[in-house]
């Protein structure tokens, strides 16, 4: 009988530990990604799990004739580590013999090893498992991947409880026609626009909860900030004071966040060439006198008092920066009209609410604010704008039976990666796009 332990059986080495090794025989395995021939010898390229590693073959030292390396077959190498001061690596690996896994059926029809994959976007996504596999594409979602352990990292430290939300619900928690419905065994059910209301049922558990997950959008929106399916970072924190307790909470969670990258993932910034913003002090603004900023300061009429458009977002972005030195501006007191149910209304002008924005580098990447805690006022705000209560009422039952003070935010990763890489579309953040277009591969 066999008994499993857990014990893995090391068969060949891990990447980072090769430099360990100098001088010495070792196995290590990947994909070769990239043959470079030479006159006498060649540079083999072996991508590993986080970097690639340069391979040096030459008929002399290697058991193996040259033919058998091919792009993209996956194969264990043994190789005699050689100091190289050169390498970016400070080795090189000197080929002795080659064990082949596995070999493409066929070449790529795109070209992946290059430093940039010079294709069209179409490209970029229709072949996505592929186009992934070039060292630059697969840095964005390892850099994203540092992202969410740094905000997991700082949100167990602040004592949140990770929770984890159905995802298929009874109604929406915006409301509207911005959900997509289903047959659920007969009944009408929804892809959840948001955690919403469990985690706000949950601070009356736990006290201050978070989730990183999918949330879905029917928004027939075909822009570069826009997808139908993108993962919303909430948190939601309870006895607040005031929803700027709230966005004290976020600014210390960018600057815990930044911290994590600059200390484990200096790779993917460098290669991606990351220029992390100052995330120290963060300038507020109350909505309406942005609006008023902006028409002032860039002799732009003010068309929707409501809302901003995107160039107005950009703008504010632009004299922020250049007035505080923040690549980030909190936009606070949105009107109450433009807030979901649950936006807690300011005490000092009922048409505002305590909530507000981030917008960073020109797009919003964060909506947050107070939620209405008292039963009588959240019931009072629903019938106000006609909504049937009777729908809420698993929602409204924390309210009825107590609820503190609360508020939250849910701040969208694939934005958020792309304002941080500066790029002018979110779908390059994103590793498998949903948007209108798009529901493979």
């Amino acid at each position: 009988m066999n008994l499993i332990t857990g014990e893995l059986e090391k068969k060949t080495i891990e990447p980072e530990e090769i430099k360990n090794h100098i001088g010495e025989i070792i196995k290590i395995h990947g994909s070769i990604y990239k043959i470079r021939k030479m006159s006498d010898f060649s540079f083999v390229l072996l991508r590993t799990k986080r970097d690639v590693l340069q391979c040096i073959f030459t008929p002399e030292t290697a058991e193996f004739k040259e033919e058998e390396l091919r792009e993209e077959s996956c194969v264990i190498v043994t190789a005699k580590v050689i100091e190289e001061k050169r390498s970016k690596t400070g080795y090189d690996l000197q080929m002795m013999g080659l064990q082949v896994l596995s070999l493409p059926k066929e070449g790529s029809p795109i070209v992946i090893n290059n430093k940039l994959v010079d294709t069209s976007m179409e490209n970029l996504l229709n072949y996505r498992p592929v186009t992934l596999r070039n060292e630059k594409q697969r840095a964005i979602f390892k850099l994203q991947e540092g992202i969410c352990i740094g905000f997991r990292k700082f949100l167990a430290k602040e004592n949140f409880t990770e929770i984890h939300t159905p995802k298929i619900v009874q109604a929406g928690a915006e409301g509207g026609a911005n959900i997509f419905s289903l047959d659920y065994f007969g009944k009408e059910a929804y892809l959840a626009q948001s955690p919403q209301f469990y985690k706000q049922m949950m601070v009356g558990v736990f006290e201050r909860v978070f989730e990183i997950a999918p949330v879905f959008r029917a928004e027939k929106h075909d822009t570069s900030r826009h997808l139908n399916e993108y993962t919303s970072v909430d948190f939601e924190m309870g006895y607040v004071e005031s929803f700027r307790d709230i966005m004290q909470m976020e600014t210390k969670m960018l600057q815990s966040a930044f911290a994590y990258l600059k200390e484990e993932y200096q790779k993917e910034m460098e290669l991606l060439k990351v220029k992390l913003p100052q995330a120290d002090a963060i300038p507020e603004i109350k909505f309406r006198d942005a609006k008023e900023k902006i028409a002032a300061e860039y002799g732009r009429t003010i068309k929707d008092y409501d809302d901003f458009e995107p160039e107005e977002e950009k703008l504010l972005c632009e004299y922020m920066q250049k007035e505080t030195g923040s690549e980030f501006v909190f936009v606070t007191h949105y009107p109450s009209k433009k807030r979901p149910f649950y936006a807690m209304e300011s005490r000092e002008d009922a048409s505002e609410t305590e909530s507000f924005d981030l917008l960073f580098r020109g797009l919003e990447v964060t909506t947050g604010g107070q939620r209405i805690h008292s039963y009588e006022e959240q019931v009072k705000k629903m019938e106000k704008r006609g909504m049937n209560t009777a729908l809420f009422e698993s929602y409204l039952l924390m309210h009825k039976y107590g609820m503190p003070p609360h508020g939250g935010l849910g701040l969208g990763l694939e934005r958020f990666t792309s304002r941080l890489l500066l790029q002018d579309n979110v779908r390059f953040s994103t590793l498998f796009p949903r948007d209108i277009n798009r529901v493979t591969p």
